[in-house]
């Protein structure tokens, strides 16, 4: 008879996470021997590993893949178990890991997160920030529970949730001559020098669109920050479509100049992403009660 305790799939939980048997003993506070006796007696259960071992790191073999969802909502229902069986109706706790592209990690966090922080404060948050493609791979290997991104993603194991508009703008620093013509037209931007966002970024996708519908120009830097593409304009090394919330204090003390330019669509949606196989319980429908409106209003909340 298999008989895995919770201590057990937490530390293969965590190790999968965090890749090392050390930092998992370290997250949950255990001595590395007993952490790697956890692993060992659960693989010796379940006849045969979970891991495959390279250079000192773990990585999920195909069987560890296939488990990892299920551990994570063994442990999520065993934590929700307890919570309700307290007669005092236990506060909700534990840890929500949320993944953030660039924008929304460095401009909107407060909007993101502020509200569910303060109604629940003894969750703990570990967010991610990276592009959109690193934040999207995270969901797909469930290292992220929910997660907010700028580009479109389209993978029939994500789910997409519209969570606010957003918008780019074309900057250019005061003195370029697009920033002093009037009345621009699209062919104002033949030969102009770009500097853009790194390949796999929302924000690189758009500007790619937007390129598309100008004559040819030069990219002369990429860059993998939104503020040191801010800094790159300032300094006169090009010009960058930038999102609307990265620029404003730019724009309010003069040293970008945004263009108008009525003649490129640079609206785009900001979207929440849900893995459609992970166990929505307490914590998740709590969080989403936050950021989503329309969150439960179909009756069918949880998995």
């Amino acid at each position: 008879m298999i008989n895995i305790s919770p201590r057990q799939m937490d530390v293969f939980v965590q190790i999968a996470l965090l890749g090392s048997v050390r930092a998992a003993a370290e997250r949950l506070h255990l001595t590395q021997p007993a952490a790697s006796m956890a692993l060992a007696e659960m693989e010796r259960q379940l006849d045969g590993p979970v891991f495959d071992r390279e250079r000192g790191r773990l990585h999920l073999n195909a069987r560890g893949r296939e488990l990892l969802p299920l551990a994570q909502e063994l442990l999520e229902r065993h934590a929700e178990f307890g919570r309700r069986g307290r007669e005092d109706g236990a506060e909700l706790g534990g840890e929500l890991r949320i993944g953030a592209s660039n924008t929304v990690g460095n401009y909107l966090v407060g909007e993101l997160l502020g509200g569910f922080v303060r109604a629940h404060s003894q969750v703990a948050i570990r967010l991610r920030v990276a592009n959109t493609e690193t934040i999207t791979a995270g969901m797909l290997e469930h290292s992220l529970d929910i997660s907010c991104v700028e580009g479109p993603v389209a993978h029939p194991l994500l789910e997409v949730r519209p969570w606010r508009d957003d918008s780019l703008v074309v900057c250019a620093p005061p003195e370029h001559p697009l920033a002093r013509k009037r009345g621009l037209k699209p062919a104002d931007f033949a030969g102009a020098r770009w500097v853009l966002r790194e390949p796999g970024s929302a924000t690189r996708a758009t500007s790619e669109r937007v390129l598309s519908q100008l004559p040819p120009g030069e990219t002369v830097l990429e860059l993998d920050q939104i503020e040191a593409i801010k800094q790159a304009v300032v300094a006169g090394l090009g010009i960058a479509c930038l999102p609307s919330v990265a620029v404003t204090d730019a724009l309010a003390t003069g040293r970008l100049k945004a263009l108008k330019t009525p003649f490129l669509d640079l609206r785009r949606k900001l979207s929440l992403l849900l893995h459609r196989q992970k166990y929505r319980g307490a914590l998740l429908d709590a969080f989403l009660d936050e950021v989503d409106p329309d969150h439960g209003q179909g009756g069918n909340r949880r998995r």
